[in-house]
């Protein structure tokens, strides 16, 4: 009976440790990171929930959007999306061209999206046109 009930216990052991595993592969967070750590594209995002921001890196630099919900013709959308740099200097190197993709990235998921750059990538747009 006791050799049963120990090795119940030690499935159950298995199975909530793969499952902590799993969670913590999957865990946007994470991959976030990693993407930063090796200059790479990752957008992270709840379309459902407009009320949690959007996270993306790009080539090293952290960005975090904040949407905004509002009206189109047809419905209820996200209209309005302010993005900021979490660590400014690290926009150090960023072209035109680096914002004009990160901005049709965002609008392949947000059409009706109008997305406002905050300081001081702002300040980078006006002294570029």
């Amino acid at each position: 009976m006791i050799v049963i009930m120990f090795r119940i216990l030690l499935l159950m052991a298995l199975v909530i440790l793969f499952y902590t595993i799993l969670q913590y592969l999957k865990n946007p967070q994470r991959r976030l990171e990693i993407a930063k750590s090796s200059n790479d594209f990752y957008f992270v995002d709840e379309a459902n929930n407009s009320k949690k921001n959007l996270q993306f890196v790009y080539k090293g630099c952290l960005f975090e959007g904040e949407k905004y919900l509002g009206t189109t013709e047809e419905s209820f959308e996200v209209v309005d999306i302010q993005i900021t740099a979490r660590q400014p200097m690290d926009l150090k190197g960023f072209t035109r061209d680096d914002l004009y993709f990160l901005e049709k990235e965002i609008l392949i998921r947000y059409p009706y999206a109008k997305i406002e750059w905050k300081h001081p990538i702002n300040q980078l747009l006006l002294k570029m046109d």
